[in-house]
């Protein structure tokens, strides 16, 4: 099986598109007559579409290419005005369109990547100072690949549905952002395990310094990220550099208990220079971003416990308390694996009795901890009778890697004085290929950004999709707006809180039920847990 950081990495290129031309559901001509705006480093003009005004490739950073494995530095102020049509370049990454048929198909190229890659991507309502919430949205792929630009992440529909800012970020990825150098290169590389996560520290400084142009309030901005991106944003929570800059967190399959400590960090450092064949970090920062790829080959990188950027874990041995107040959402889909195993796979799909275990030891032989592959399965035979073999290999492949770490994070949080916790489980079931995707990773983003008609590819595009993008988007604009995901368009839904452990369970008619997988939880809590990658 892949690394779960490494699967993700894997998907770069299903979602990094640099144009909406990927996705020609999302029609209409643009107008671009004076849509400007005025930010700190100069003025910008974008378009309009579907009534809501768009900045596309505005830069908040300066070529990392000057800051290669450093802190990034703002942009270089212009003169006159800057076109903001376009998407920007995104991080340097593997190609490849790994989603096809699921996600949509936004593939790309290498020498469509570039390191001058700090850039955001915004829509709005109006540019007239009316102190909109602001939604952040940090994309997935792991630490290692997608972008931004993804027709999935199109925040038309969102901003002018729910009266708010959205914004999506670039940032370095992989090696040039994460890969830690501090101990081999010296002072000159001390950032380099977290640069990318400075990276969105400073993205996250521009959008306080320059939203109120843009009809933002900068005294209201959610993150909100799905995979990778949701483990952004926990880190996040644990960076003193980032307190104050953000006031509610909503994480989509996305946890992040811990980072990886520094001298595994370093070992992996050192794969990375043998692989590049140098001996010094500082023969890496005169080498092509091509050659820096290449290098990457079988080197795991993510944010690293550096003792400047990061001193604790974010969620060990408990909840961070650099972000107690921060109001925080935690999801998960009900068939995580469905898409990060089974889409490549069609055939676990439908498994025999007698595939069932190889295919479970091949897939999670890490994840078992004091159990055995035989005995589990055993288990889930006598909890699920009516379970095929696929619908306990995906169970157990889904509850065992993907969600432990979301009830780690959860539970914690719920002891934690003064922190207001809400827990979702994504129910929903697609229709595409044939129902195979049942509830899947990924399959909770087009209801949270109500793209769920355009995403055909993921939803179906149907009618029913409606009252699940209706309670889904509802509650994150709620959120945005109070702190509190109850209000218009949302079932009661009470906080997470130990022993009861309320969660709503999106569906197309959602409820919030105590504990709804009770019986698995209770069964992966006898498995000891270490964040896969540190």
């Amino acid at each position: 099986m892949i690394d779960p950081i490494d699967r993700r990495g894997l998907l770069a290129g299903a979602a990094a598109s640099l144009s909406l031309a990927a996705s020609p559901s999302f029609a209409g001509p643009r107008d671009d007559t004076g849509v400007q705006a005025r930010t700190n480093a100069g003025r910008i003009r974008g378009f309009r579409d579907r009534d809501v005004a768009v900045f596309k490739g505005v830069p908040y950073g300066a070529d990392t290419a000057q800051t290669r494995f450093a802190a990034p530095k703002p942009p270089r102020p212009w003169r006159g005005v800057r076109p903001c049509l376009d998407f920007g370049a995104p991080a340097p990454q593997p190609g490849g369109n790994p989603g096809a048929g699921y996600l949509p198909d936004s593939a790309y190229t290498q020498d469509q990547t570039s390191e001058d890659c700090l850039n955001l991507n915004l829509w709005t309502p109006a540019l007239d100072g009316a102190k909109r919430p602001v939604l952040v949205w940090f994309h997935g792929g792991g630490f290692s690949g997608w972008s931004a630009n993804s027709p999935l992440y199109d925040g038309a529909n969102l901003a002018k549905w729910g009266d708010a800012v959205v914004i999506t970020v670039n940032h370095r990825l992989n090696a040039f952002g994460y890969l830690y150098l501090g101990q081999l290169g010296g002072e000159r590389f001390a950032d380099s395990g977290n640069a990318g996560m400075l990276d969105l520290v400073l993205a996250l400084q521009w959008i306080r310094d320059n939203i109120e142009a843009f009809g933002g309030d900068p005294g209201r901005v959610s993150l909100f990220g799905q995979s990778g991106g949701g483990a952004k944003a926990s880190v996040l929570m644990a960076m003193p550099a980032a307190r104050g800059l953000f006031h509610r967190v909503m994480t989509m399959s996305g946890q992040q208990v811990t980072v990886t400590p520094a001298e595994m960090a370093t070992t992996a450092a050192r794969k990375f220079l043998t692989n590049a064949a140098v001996e010094s970090p500082d023969a890496l920062l005169t080498m092509s971003k091509d050659q820096l790829i290449a290098a990457t080959r079988g080197v795991s990188t993510g944010p690293v416990l550096d003792g400047r950027s990061l001193t604790r874990d974010p969620f060990e041995p408990d909840a961070t308390p650099v972000s107690r107040d921060v109001a925080l959402i935690m999801g998960n889909t009900h068939d995580e694996t469905r898409y990060l195993i089974g889409l490549d796979e069609p055939a676990l799909s439908n498994l025999t009795w007698d595939e069932l275990l190889p295919a479970l030891k091949r897939s999670i032989p890490n994840f078992f901890g004091p159990l055995t592959p035989e005995s589990a399965v055993v288990w889930y035979r006598d909890k699920h009778p009516a379970y095929s073999p696929s619908q306990i290999f995906f169970a157990m492949t889904t509850e065992l890697r993907s969600w432990r770490a979301q009830i780690i994070q959860a539970d914690r949080r719920a002891v934690q004085p003064g922190a207001n916790t809400w827990v979702y489980q994504f129910d929903w079931q697609s229709p595409v290929l044939d129902g195979r995707m049942g509830a899947p990773h990924c399959g909770d983003i087009p209801f949270m950004f109500r793209n769920h008609r355009e995403m055909v590819s993921m939803t179906g595009g149907g009618p029913e999709t409606d009252a699940v993008a209706d309670a889904m988007s509802s509650a994150l604009i709620n959120f945005a707006r109070t702190g509190d995901p109850n209000g218009a368009g949302v079932p009661a839904w009470p906080k997470y809180e130990l022993p009861g452990r309320v969660t709503m369970q999106w569906n197309t008619v959602s409820k919030a039920t105590p504990d709804p997988r009770g019986e698995e939880r209770r069964l992966v809590g006898l498995i000891p847990y270490r964040q896969p990658g540190t």
